[in-house]
């Protein structure tokens, strides 16, 4: 089943200064929710090890987190409709900096699953407020930069927070009150902002997943696979690092690398996805996933070898979820961008739900490479999806020509050209089987 045709494109137009000022207070206030959340996120990673949790129930407590995300998407759609974006942002942050609090004041594993699901409702849905917010404002042709600015913004902030690490000891409570006080100051410039201009959602209107499946089945089936590769990717860094012998102060560098090599990637790929067919863009980042894998398989974690192949990792990993959130938008109705925007939340909260799971048990199975292994298998299973997708709704690969294209869109004209004569090629032949 191919995607149905979308509406008249836009002009192709630079992001304008408008939008800017009606985004700057979001990304502001996402920027300080990230660091604190990055931090908190990686205090529960280094500490769950340090309390002598079992992988499994360093797994479980990783699943929660994305359990309490998938819930967290449809509650905040529901919420979005009847107050708003900035109550809800401001909600949403104010309950999750009490359970930041609240895990610092335990050492429960029981009690960790609990809040680390309360957590998920409140990321999933700040990130539901963001995307909704950021889609409205989008058009076809200038989509894939926005949410590529969104992923700088979230990404590198969160990238901050890793690093943060290296000065709190993960087991006391500081850590803890410093990712609730910055969570809390997130609120701020959203809330007294002139310029923000969240959009207005009167005109919204619900789609079935159903539905949406129908109308695009690559959006819908890219966005549960990248969850899938990012669950792992991101819950289980710390504790492959951590039981490959790196110090706490270590590991905080080795996972915030990942950040800062999506964010060092996110403007190319994503400006690559506004010229080029977003499936193909998709394809090659996922394939440079896998072979980033296979070089720390290779080198292991140790030394500058891991933090150039965890940098590699999160460069072309990372991005995809921004790809993937464009590509699904510019198929849908301007009416059902929040839902498709919930829904693509969704889709991911359960393939990164079921991420750590599997990742914990290929490490319970074969080792602490079995992290590696599970990275490589979920990011070869994104380019398989994508492969059969461009085969099964072709569509001219290049959107643009060589001279109209940016110099991020002109590195993948090569590889464009060699799957285009692939295809002539076998039409040909397909032809001549015929005769």
């Amino acid at each position: 089943m191919g995607e149905t045709e979308p509406g008249q494109a836009e002009p192709n137009l630079p992001l304008q200064v408008s939008l800017a000022f009606a985004t700057w207070a979001l990304f502001a206030g996402l920027a300080l929710l990230l660091i604190g959340v990055g931090l908190f996120a990686t205090i529960v990673s280094v500490a769950s090890d340090l309390n002598g949790y079992s992988t499994g129930v360093i797994g479980s407590i990783a699943a929660a987190y994305y359990v309490g995300f998938l819930g967290g998407s449809k509650l905040t759609l529901w919420a979005l409709v009847r107050v708003g974006h900035i109550r809800v942002f401001a909600a949403h942050a104010s309950v999750l900096a009490a359970t930041m609090l609240a895990v610092g004041l335990t050492d429960s594993p029981v009690l960790w699953i609990v809040i680390r699901l309360v957590s998920g409702v409140c990321i999933g849905g700040q990130y539901v407020v963001a995307e909704s917010w950021l889609n409205h404002l989008g058009t076809n042709t200038n989509r894939g930069r926005l949410l590529g600015v969104y992923l700088v913004v979230t990404s590198g902030a969160y990238g901050v927070g890793q690093i943060l690490i290296g000065t709190v000891d993960p087991v006391e409570l500081t850590g803890f009150a410093i990712a609730a006080l910055l969570t809390s100051l997130a609120v701020v410039p959203v809330a007294l902002s002139e310029d923000a201009r969240p959009p207005s959602l009167g005109l919204a209107s619900p789609i079935g997943l159903r539905e949406l499946a129908r109308t695009v089945p690559t959006g819908v089936g890219s966005g549960f696979l990248v969850g899938l590769a990012h669950g792992a990717f991101v819950s289980m860094a710390a504790v492959y690092g951590s039981r490959a012998g790196l110090s706490a102060g270590e590991v905080g560098p080795f996972v915030a690398i990942t950040a800062l090599g999506g964010v060092a990637m996110q403007w190319p790929l994503s400006s690559a996805s506004d010229q080029l067919d977003r499936r193909f863009v998709g394809v090659i980042a996922a394939a440079g996933a896998i072979a980033a894998s296979g070089y720390l398989l290779a080198a292991g974690p140790d030394g500058w070898h891991g933090l150039v192949a965890m940098a590699l990792i999160g460069g072309m990993s990372l991005p995809l979820y921004s790809v993937a959130a464009a590509y699904m938008n510019d198929w849908v109705d301007p009416e059902h961008v929040s839902a498709a925007a919930s829904h693509l939340i969704v889709l991911y909260g359960a393939g990164a739900f079921v991420g750590p799971l599997v990742a914990s048990g290929a490490m319970v199975a074969i080792g602490n490479d079995g992290y590696v292994w599970s990275l490589i298998g979920m990011h070869a299973a994104i380019v398989a999806f994508l492969v059969y997708r461009l085969i099964a709704w072709r569509a001219p690969i290049a959107r643009t020509t060589w001279e109209e294209a940016s110099v991020s869109a002109r590195a993948f004209f090569i590889p464009a050209n060699v799957v285009w004569m692939g295809r002539r090629l076998g039409r040909r032949g397909r032809r001549a089987v015929r005769r």
